[in-house]
């Protein structure tokens, strides 16, 4: 059920029997995913719902949004602060923090901005406090109407996952379902544009530095440059590439799984580096001597999946007893991603 190429720590689960209608083909897939996100916190997903065309279509408007001219893309600009996570960020902007909330301490991190730029959607009816900020049509048509489809594409996966998580866990195979009625999901469109490797080198600029996920869990849709590592799960602070892999989805829990399941399940870190550099051609360079070498530019598309911004987040029966207490207090989704949605703006 659950493989890979020997080089990979992270397993590849093939998820076309969970759709057989057997409860035996569910509960082998349901045991994959959940040993998964047990050992590595990570899985790559094949054969999922989402279809490769609907993917490559993705990344064909995320690379024509991300190619607008400078003063195009900011129509749409992101508000000042973090909890409203919509719309454009530019380079800069943005500054991924791990559980770091006092002014000084995110002050110096900024100081290393990250070199990417972002363009945040929700769900597109039915939200009063955060509605999404669109480019006006006439400038990417089409543009909105897709990732509004991709968005509910999207939300149908994210149950598929949930009720294979339950299954792997000895839950009902609904009870995620739940705690994910309303779509409070994102959909981001990031770029990471060429930087030279001087800059990345001499710590000047970072893609995104180790952090765990805000939510419930994260699809990944990458494409072919890389860059993005995990860490090890026997040594901390090692860092594995977790590659790109045709027609699979990479994914991760967040924190609202490590703590539902009382660190049964790992929100691991993980972080995005320099992919390979490349030497610029002479002909790049207006016949002049080749530049120093640069990063390929790399597009990727990971979907948030979060559970109802009014649901509390507790320790589940089963998870915890004498001989092993809550590790966490009770949160309320709403509130904790705002908090550490805050601390990157």
């Amino acid at each position: 059920m659950a493989t890979g190429p020997p080089e990979l720590s992270i397993p590849v689960i093939d998820f076309a029997p969970f759709y057989s209608g057997r409860p035996e083909d569910a509960a082998a897939v349901g045991k994959a995913v959940y040993e998964a996100f047990h050992d590595f916190g990570f899985a790559y997903i094949s054969n999922h719902c989402i279809p490769e065309e609907t993917v490559k279509e993705a990344f064909t408007w995320n690379a024509k949004f991300f190619n607008l001219p400078q003063t195009v893309k900011e129509k749409a600009p992101h508000p000042p602060y973090g909890w409203w996570h919509r719309g454009y960020s530019g380079i800069g902007r943005e500054k991924v923090v791990q559980m770091v909330y006092d002014e000084a301490s995110i002050g110096d991190l900024r100081k290393v901005p990250d070199f990417k730029e972002s363009f945040e959607i929700g769900r597109d009816y039915n939200t009063n406090k955060t509605p999404n900020i669109w480019l006006p049509e006439e400038d990417l048509p089409g543009f909105r109407d897709f990732f509004v489809k991709f968005f509910e594409k999207g939300y149908e996966m994210e149950l598929d996952l949930l009720r294979a998580i339950a299954i792997g866990m000895g839950l009902d195979e609904k009870f995620f379902w739940a705690y994910h009625v309303n779509k409070d999901n994102q959909i981001r469109l990031l770029h990471y544009p060429a930087v030279e490797e001087s800059l990345l080198r001499d710590g000047k600029v970072e893609r995104i530095a180790s952090h765990t996920d805000f939510g419930t869990l994260t699809m990944l849709f990458q494409d072919s440059v890389g860059g993005l590592e995990v860490e090890d799960i026997y040594e901390k602070g090692k860092f594995n590439a977790a590659p790109y892999i045709p027609g699979t989805i990479v994914v991760n829990i967040g924190d609202f799984l490590q703590r539902w399941s009382n660190d049964q399940l790992k929100s691991t870190l993980h972080r995005v580096r320099a992919p390979p550099f490349v030497n610029p051609t002479t002909a790049e360079n207006g016949g002049d001597a080749p530049k120093q070498r640069v990063t390929r530019p790399r597009f990727s598309i990971p979907y948030f999946v979060t559970a109802d911004h009014e649901k509390v987040i507790d320790c589940l029966p089963g998870c915890f007893g004498p001989s092993n207490p809550k590790k966490y207090e009770p949160i309320n989704s709403g509130e904790y991603i705002a908090r550490r949605l805050n601390a990157t703006y």
